[in-house]
């Protein structure tokens, strides 16, 4: 089973950018899917971004444009560059790792966007 860790959290202003990291261990890295999602406080946990194995990406349609999604097979670890943030995003966010009967959580980073 893969282990999630997260970084990169924080306090913005609207208009700034963040970059979330999402460093893998445990387990092979590169044949897994890996999201990002997001948990607003009183909200479901939505997907923000998806990559697959091959490098195709997809997108929340609120998030497209501003945001990318890419990983780093070497390093284990897939990021989240967030750019032109608004007080909408603020969220906690989650990476997932998914792959045949494994479906992984991270613990989450916590992104504020101040209006």
């Amino acid at each position: 089973q893969v282990q999630l860790v997260e970084s990169g959290g924080g306090l913005v202003r609207a208009g700034g950018s963040l970059r979330l990291s999402c460093a893998a261990s445990g387990s092979t890295f590169s044949p897994y899917a890996m999201g990002w999602y997001r948990q607003a406080p009183g909200k479901q946990r939505e997907l923000v971004a998806f990559i697959t194995s091959g490098g195709s990406t997809n997108y929340n349609d609120s998030v497209k444009g501003r945001f990318t999604i890419s990983r780093d097979n070497a390093k284990d670890t897939v990021h989240l560059q967030m750019n032109s943030l608004k007080p909408e995003d603020t969220a906690v966010y989650y990476c997932n790792a998914l792959y045949i009967g494994i479906n992984s959580w991270g613990k989450g980073t916590l992104v504020t966007v101040s209006s």
